[in-house]
């Protein structure tokens, strides 16, 4: 079903047939249908949806058309789509909101609601705080298993997980959890303290990179977090993780390829938001790319003498920056998945060194038969470009493998020294050692 054809039939008013579509799709596929649909259908769209499923479909819009049809809808009509969320995702809608807005919204949703989110919306950004949902299972110790079944039936539509239920002493604070399949499988008068497990928690101040890590470490699909006493104040889920290395990944990508991170899409993001993004970089680069023109201005008088060195410049700049790169990606992401500490930095070196040691000699060997076969150089300068590319791969190298560890160990985001700075540093580095060789071998 297609988007164009939706539109046409609210338009032309037939309401009955957007009906039965919708109850022929899910949510999200309900979200895909009419998101896009200029803001008068959409409105139309939406209330056309059984209340039963219009949170859900709502969770599942993109950032901007949940905030432009919320300040659309009534007061009433957004009041009960926000009381059907659950709180985490309350909570980010709000984050994007205008003040104003929000505090209208707040104003209109019940106490306990709005006690919930003003609780979220206190934690700081990327904080397992503000990622957490306050919607959960929890069960006190002493309760026997089919009391725990009654609870948990008698609140089923409040929990974000049914897969643990949470427990705690009268205090709150969390002891372990208990698996459904227990519940199940186990006579109803045992107690929950019998099958209950212990239980691995996050705290509300940890980062959120930290979290996805550790449900991608131990394959958790919720996990439980507490406050600084221990008590249980929320719970985090698998599908709010899987958002969180999304981002994450994004972010690390941007911040190699030298662009200032974004929270838009692309086709969001404007020309001008665009370019406040890439022109630090740019002219950081830039800048700092000079060094390279002062070598090579320094060097005039042994270009001059021979200036069919001139020629191999751009291939060996390129060659090592291109060899630091793939060093400096490959270490960036295993210090993202905690393969390797700072601890590691002479192991890392010492594998990259001998891999450099492959690589270079392999390309100088290729290289060298190039220059006598096919670029009739004497040998003489064959030599010097061969030995100069051997080592500008190995220096680019250790350069790519050992700044990201370094850059992590200061406290700074690796993702920084990624190809485009490596790259400027080797090109200085690859054209000392050009004409140094150079000088040696050629006496200039």
């Amino acid at each position: 079903m297609n988007k164009e054809y939706i539109e046409e039939l609210l338009i032309n008013k037939k309401f009955n047939e957007v009906k039965e579509i919708i109850k022929e799709n899910n949510e999200y596929d309900i979200a895909e249908l009419i998101e896009d649909l200029p803001e008068d259908l959409l409105i139309k769209a939406f209330r056309l949806l059984p209340k039963s499923i219009a949170s859900d479909v709502f969770v599942n819009m993109d950032d901007d058309v949940q905030k432009n049809l919320i300040m659309a809808l009534t007061n009433k009509e957004a009041t009960s789509i926000i009381e059907d969320m659950f709180s985490d995702d309350a909570a980010d809608l709000f984050d994007e909101m205008p003040a104003v807005m929000v505090t209208k919204l707040l104003t209109n949703v019940s106490k306990d609601t709005r006690t919930t989110i003003n609780k979220l919306l206190k934690y700081p950004d990327n904080s397992a705080g503000s990622l957490m949902a306050m919607e959960y299972i929890h069960l006190k110790k002493g309760l026997t298993i089919k009391e725990s079944i009654d609870r948990i039936k008698s609140q089923k539509d409040d929990f974000v997980s049914y897969d643990s239920c949470f427990v705690t002493d009268e205090n709150r604070k969390l002891l372990g959890y208990v698996d459904v399949k227990d519940l199940l499988i186990n006579d109803m008068d045992t107690l929950i303290d019998d099958v209950m497990k212990d239980c691995e928690s996050i705290h509300t101040t940890m980062d959120q990179e930290e979290v996805a890590n550790i449900f991608q470490n131990y394959d958790y699909s919720t996990l439980p977090v507490v406050d600084s006493e221990g008590r249980l104040v929320g719970v985090i889920t698998i599908d709010d993780i899987l958002d969180i290395i999304e981002e994450e990944t994004t972010e690390d990508i941007e911040k190699m390829a030298a662009i200032t991170p974004s929270d838009k899409s692309y086709m969001k993001t404007g020309v001008f938001e665009t370019w406040k993004k890439r022109i630090p970089w740019l002219l950081l680069l830039m800048i700092s790319a000079t060094f390279t023109g002062k070598i090579i201005t320094h060097f005039e008088e042994a270009l001059a003498t021979y200036v069919v060195l001139t020629a191999f410049i751009p291939m060996l700049m390129d060659t090592g920056g291109n060899a630091g790169s793939q060093a400096s990606v490959s270490v960036i992401r295993s210090l993202s998945l905690d393969e390797i500490e700072f601890k590691d930095i002479f192991k890392v070196i010492w594998k990259e060194l001998r891999v450099s040691l492959l690589c270079g000699l392999t390309l100088g060997i290729a290289n060298f038969i190039k220059l006598l076969t096919f670029d009739h150089v004497s040998v003489t300068i064959a030599l010097v470009v061969c030995i100069t590319l051997v080592i500008t791969v190995c220096v680019a190298k250790m350069i790519g493998s050992s700044l990201p560890i370094l850059t992590k160990k200061i406290g700074l985001d690796p993702a920084v020294m990624a190809s485009p700075l490596i790259t400027t540093i080797v090109d200085a580095c690859s054209l000392l050692i050009y004409f140094k060789i150079a000088s040696i071998l050629l006496g200039i």
